[in-house]
């Protein structure tokens, strides 16, 4: 993910980046390397860790209430991190914006870790997810500074394969870690390969990263267009415990604020569907707010209508995973996948899972059917999500790519926090229903952007 104010990611500063003899795992890259991905690791695992406990979590902190703002609050605040943190970055030397993301990320850590309350704990999420967000720009920024064109290639796909193995074991370790010495020590225990991996980076960084010669000027005018987008979703997301004509009121108020806050952040005409590259945003924020809103519910359906631990729940997440990885491999090495080919069965596999799910749902099916199900999800993903980034390069010119990457990131994160709002306010007003129809309706919500992929996927390529 990248931010607008990104200049470094498209143009880089080859200045910067000392000559290379060798790959990114020589002495002069080595360390610096190993302590990114390590990063990009121990980010990913959390993400995928809280998932998997967050029904252990709202048990004890009786935070049932703020369950789908849990997550939908720190992708809302991730926004403005990436804005910020892209700014900063091209005005400043990114090794003071790396370390204040961190320290951000880790403070965000113990005070999850920590937290007496759910409210508590949800602020700690939303500092960690205000660090999570600024951290991926800046280390992508670093990587333009630091390694020279050559290499880029290899050390993305390092950050690829840094997510592969929290997919297939960080949501059994999580659940082991909840049911044994408990759930804090997923978060504190980050704490502390954390700051090894800074140990690692940043004595390395100091000879080779410089602030600019010549700053870009800074655009305030970014970062409160963020911070609009920010607010109206966490307003969204809050809504869902309200009671009365607030209770879609505000919702109504806090979406149309949000589409207006955006527009600024991605394509002109990414809100309209147009073809080309517009549509490649939208696609990516539909199906990522299919996924992921989809995702928070399936181990919590799990655990509370099945009473199965979490360390079981999360082989649903595992599934998915693995799926997801053999996908983007397939997709990669297989020409004959076209781009509309993708598109189709990025949403098929979406629409198998979640009609599988509704069913399981209803009718109380063997939670075996929701895991097999939550597979077709992540091998739908892995087919589409890649191409959208390539497709999202492809549509882009060494003027424009750092927005065009910045918006397909945005997009993301605010699809998926919106739709958690929306499937929040739909389980909350459906509580009363009792069974499983509060999870039915959460997962009809994705549904409907499913069906949705359906319409815009055939718009992402021009006549």
């Amino acid at each position: 993910m990248t931010s607008r104010d990104v200049d470094s990611v498209s143009a880089g500063s080859p200045s910067a980046a000392p000559p290379a003899a060798g790959g990114v795992l020589s002495p002069q890259f080595r360390w610096t390397s190993i302590g990114m991905c390590l990063l990009i690791t121990l980010a990913a695992f959390e993400a995928l860790a809280v998932t998997t406990i967050m029904p252990a979590v709202s048990r004890e902190l009786d935070g049932a209430a703020l369950y789908a703002f849990a997550f939908a609050g720190p992708l809302a605040v991730s926004v403005v991190g990436m804005v910020s943190a892209g700014a900063w970055a091209d005005r400043g030397n990114p090794r003071t914006a790396l370390v204040a993301s961190v320290a951000l990320f880790t403070v965000g850590l113990l005070v999850a870790g920590t937290a007496p309350t759910m409210w508590l704990f949800v602020v700690g999420r939303l500092i960690h997810g205000l660090g999570g967000g600024a951290l991926t720009v800046v280390l992508y920024v670093i990587v333009a500074r630091v390694y020279p064109p050559r290499l880029h290639p290899r050390i993305f796909a390092g950050f690829a394969a840094a997510w592969v193995i929290p997919s297939l074991i960080g949501p059994f370790i999580a659940g082991v870690l909840a049911e044994t010495v408990g759930w804090r020590w997923v978060f504190l225990g980050v704490v502390g390969l954390t700051a090894l991996a800074m140990l690692m980076v940043v004595p390395v960084m100091r000879g080779v990263l410089h602030a600019p010669a010549e700053p870009a000027p800074f655009r305030p005018a970014r970062v409160l267009w963020a911070v609009l987008l920010a607010t109206a979703v966490l307003a969204l997301t809050l809504a869902a415990e309200a009671r009365g004509p607030v209770q879609w009121i505000v919702p109504v108020l806090a979406a149309a604020l949000a589409a207006f806050a955006i527009r600024p952040l991605v394509p002109s005409g990414t809100l309209l569907a147009r073809r080309g590259l517009p549509s490649v945003i939208l696609m990516r924020a539909l199906v990522a707010g299919t996924f992921f809103a989809s995702e928070v519910y399936v181990p919590l359906i799990m655990v509370t209508r099945y009473g199965l631990s979490p360390a079981v729940a999360g082989l649903a997440l595992t599934a998915a995973g693995l799926t997801w990885s053999g996908a983007s491999w397939v997709q990669g090495h297989f020409p004959g996948i076209t781009n509309r080919t993708a598109a189709r069965l990025g949403a098929l596999g979406l629409t198998i899972a979640l009609s599988a799910l509704i069913a399981t749902a209803a009718w109380h099916l063997n939670p075996v059917v929701a895991v097999v199900a939550w597979a077709f999800a992540g091998g739908g993903m892995g087919i589409l999500y890649p191409r959208l980034g390539v497709l999202t390069l492809e549509y882009s010119t060494a003027d424009d790519q750092g927005f065009n990457s910045s918006g397909l990131s945005i997009a993301d994160a605010t699809g998926s926090a919106v739709t958690l709002a929306a499937t929040a306010i739909v389980f909350a007003a459906l509580r009363e229903a009792g069974a499983g129809w509060p999870f039915v309706g959460a997962f009809a919500v994705s549904a409907v952007l499913c069906a949705l992929a359906w319409v815009i996927g055939p718009r992402i390529l021009h006549r």
